[in-house]
């Protein structure tokens, strides 16, 4: 069976700007555990889809340091869900993280946690 021009063209525009919405979410910093101190903490994180790889850079400006993770959720059952260990983002500092699925990402988040 062959793909009309029409059909093409309307798949590939929904498949593009789905990738656009994704990659222009912006992820909020996660409140501190703690309630009783009023510092500002979490480093602020941009979270990259590409095909079946996650990449995120999480930059830190406050002056204490966050523990990071990575948490991907595939989107096929039978695919492995992944969670990367803590990164320490010191002051100032940008951290890399990166996953994968070995088909489609269905979710992707950070988690924030503060260096003890």
């Amino acid at each position: 069976m062959r793909l009309s021009r029409r059909t093409a063209s309307v798949s590939l525009a929904v498949a593009l700007v789905l990738t656009l919405a994704y990659e222009a979410v912006p992820h909020a910093r996660v409140p501190a555990e703690d309630h009783e101190s009023a510092d500002p903490f979490g480093a602020a994180c941009r979270v990259r889809v590409t095909g079946s790889k996650v990449t995120v850079y999480c930059h830190n400006p406050y002056p204490e340091a966050d523990r990071v993770s990575l948490h991907v959720e595939c989107a096929r059952w039978w695919d492995i869900d992944t969670d990367s260990t803590p990164v320490e983002a010191g002051p100032a500092q940008t951290v890399r993280l990166t996953g994968r699925c070995w088909k489609e990402v269905g979710d992707v988040w950070i988690s924030h946690r503060r260096a003890r």
